[in-house]
């Protein structure tokens, strides 16, 4: 599923944002990545789909080996890859089904199937009542299910989420993870950067800990671990 090999990200300054990354997670797991700020969380999550390239060292998603993928490939891999991002990049002009709907339109799905799968998503993340609503129309909650719908309207085999409940007030903050373990439960593999001691230590994952850019603690059904 996602296979790291000695991992490494080194910037121009010389400085290692990634030193000797190797983990493996299989399908349908479900992990948690945490650690203090600036330790290499976001650069580990967008080696996954390859908005950043290592300096060194290999990754497998899906089977792809991503350092020897032809450019024409990406686009294909990165379909099987669904992102949730903290501030919701949703596009502000678009409804809510036109959010969705266009990250189908993008690999040239027909109209038929956009307009049935993305009223399918929008009713698993209860949205579908606000489908012709614009993206200020909506609460932070409702928007970040926005994105979520986004994310698994293609139906990926990975969600990664940087932050997803990192701008929502606890109440919400506990909605989106019931949805991400729907969603997990369905068979997607989640792997989710946070800095959220409660849901992590009160929902019990795979836990991995990175510190200056290595992997330093590797828990199934781990804690949290810091204080904030």
């Amino acid at each position: 599923m996602i296979e790291m090999q000695d991992v490494w990200k080194t910037y121009p300054d010389g400085s290692h944002a990634l030193q000797g990354i190797s983990v493996k997670v299989d399908q349908s797991e479900f992990v948690y990545v945490v650690g203090p700020s600036g330790a290499g969380k976001s650069t580990f999550m967008k080696m996954i789909y390859r908005e950043e390239r290592p300096t060194k060292g290999t990754i497998f998603v899906n089977g792809f080996n991503l350092e020897k993928l032809k450019q024409r490939k990406i686009p294909y891999v990165r379909r099987n890859i669904g992102v949730i991002f903290q501030d919701f990049r949703l596009l502000p002009k678009l409804t809510v089904f036109e959010n969705v709907a266009f990250a189908m339109e993008v690999i040239e799905a027909p109209k038929k199937v956009i307009k049935k799968r993305t009223l399918e998503v929008l009713e698993l993340v209860r949205l579908k009542d606000k489908a012709n609503s614009l993206p200020t129309q909506l609460s932070g909650g409702e928007q970040q299910r926005v994105t979520i719908a986004r994310a698994i309207v293609n139906k990926p085999s990975v969600i990664i989420a940087d932050e997803p409940t990192g701008n929502l007030d606890p109440d919400t903050s506990w909605e989106i993870m019931k949805l991400m373990e729907e969603i997990n439960f369905r068979g997607t593999t989640i792997v989710m950067a946070t800095h959220n001691r409660e849901i992590v230590n009160t929902i019990r994952k795979r836990v991995l800990a990175i510190e200056s850019g290595r992997i330093v603690r590797d828990q199934a059904r781990g804690e949290y671990g810091y204080e904030d």
